[in-house]
């Protein structure tokens, strides 16, 4: 199979297109030709070698860990699938060495959910993890109806899937991005806060039931995770994706690292299919673009999510 890896760690330099075998199925494994990948930050910092320290490794890596395809083959303890059923799941393992930037990729049975029929291959490899990453931080917190929320970066493939499952939800957003991409932002539903001009906790004070905030989504942790602090209400909640926050006095902190899970995939694809969960996909690369597609990723300011198209 053709596939996208690295031999050593570093940059773009050292992706190659390679031949491999396809990966060996578990017994509890689904084996999936893939037609989709989509592209998330965590890749290019797999790609520098920064997860080494979390997850053991063989070269060659295969990157990526958003999947859409179709089952080619399933161990023989899967019950929940069978070959030719439409798939996408979020398949981070538990080391580093067959993620999706190929034609075939393997995984549990459980981190797969069956493919929404409105989405394209392409639009359903960019739901996953960043989906995923947004409904269980805001499990996490216990967003309710009613509740405001702050986002700290709105427009990007996680930020558009919390403002989507908060406004399912019956909350109120209130998040952060730049003045390009504040009608994105309205038309997800959230009020929108520019970077860029200055004074930002004092506008999402102006914005919020008394000056403060219920529930703060952290994307990028440092100073972004205590501007989230600053305008929560005593008692508030945050939850990070980025970094642990320590514990304070009179607020609930939390941290998120996705988990992979079908069933929370299936429950995704409930508001897929009525229309309240909608990915945007910015740009689609062919597999051979895979250097050109992780260089727009790295650059940043990316509108949803990049998806690789494997023919």
């Amino acid at each position: 199979m053709r596939a996208v890896a690295v031999n050593e760690w570093g940059g773009r330099d050292k992706l190659e297109i390679v031949e491999l075998d396809p990966p060996p199925v578990a017994p509890d494994g689904v084996l999936v030709r893939v037609r989709a990948a989509g592209l998330n930050p965590v890749d290019w910092k797999m790609r520098e070698g920064r997860l080494t320290d979390r997850f053991p490794f063989h070269f060659p890596v295969v990157l990526g860990w958003d999947v859409a395809g179709v089952v080619e083959k399933v161990g023989p303890a899967v019950t929940w699938f069978k070959p030719g059923d439409e798939v996408y799941g979020y398949i981070r393992r538990h080391n580093l060495q067959y993620g999706t930037y190929a034609e075939y990729t393997t995984a549990p049975e459980g981190y797969f959910a069956s493919k929404p029929p409105s989405l394209s291959y392409e639009e359903a490899a960019a739901v996953p993890l960043a989906a995923l990453t947004a409904h269980q931080g805001l499990e996490a917190v216990g967003l309710r109806a009613g509740e405001t929320v702050f986002l700290g970066a709105g427009a990007g493939g996680v930020g558009h899937m919390v403002i989507q499952l908060a406004m399912a939800r019956g909350a109120r957003v209130i998040a952060i991005a730049s003045e390009g991409n504040q009608d994105f932002l309205r038309e997800l539903g959230a009020e929108p806060v520019d970077y860029g001009t200055g004074g930002v906790i004092d506008r999402v004070r102006d914005l919020a039931p008394h000056g403060n905030v219920d529930a703060a989504f952290d994307v990028f942790g440092g100073e972004q995770q205590e501007a989230a602090f600053s305008v929560l209400r005593p008692g508030g909640r945050i939850v990070s994706i980025a970094s642990p926050p320590a514990p304070r006095d009179h607020f609930e902190v939390n941290y998120v690292f996705a988990r992979p899970s079908g069933y929370d995939l299936n429950e995704l694809n409930d508001l897929i299919a009525d229309g309240r969960l909608a990915p945007h996909v910015e740009e689609v690369f062919a597999l051979d673009r895979a250097a050109e597609a992780m260089e727009r990723l790295e650059n940043g300011h990316v509108r949803g999510k990049l998806v690789l198209r494997v023919d």
